[in-house]
């Protein structure tokens, strides 16, 4: 889920994408970690993910991290 950075956000991983947070290899790094623990990837699963998000534009990269981690985590903008 994608929200501005005023609404409120309890219970959820935040992410603050005008920070050091939303840089893309942070997210990246992010992303891999997440898929791991939280969705329990194998290795092939997350090469394919990280791929994915590398794949094109910095909106690309989390707009597929968000369709993944949409329901664990918050992004700000």
């Amino acid at each position: 889920m994608i929200i501005p950075k005023t609404e409120y956000t309890e219970g959820k991983i935040t992410i603050d994408l005008t920070g050091p947070q939303g840089n893309a290899f942070v997210l990246l790094a992010t992303a891999e970690g997440l898929a791991k623990r939280l969705l329990q990837y194998d290795d092939k699963e997350i090469e394919e993910l990280l791929a994915e998000m590398r794949a094109s534009y910095y909106e690309n990269l989390i707009e597929t991290f968000d369709r993944h981690f949409g329901e664990f985590v918050i992004l700000l903008r």
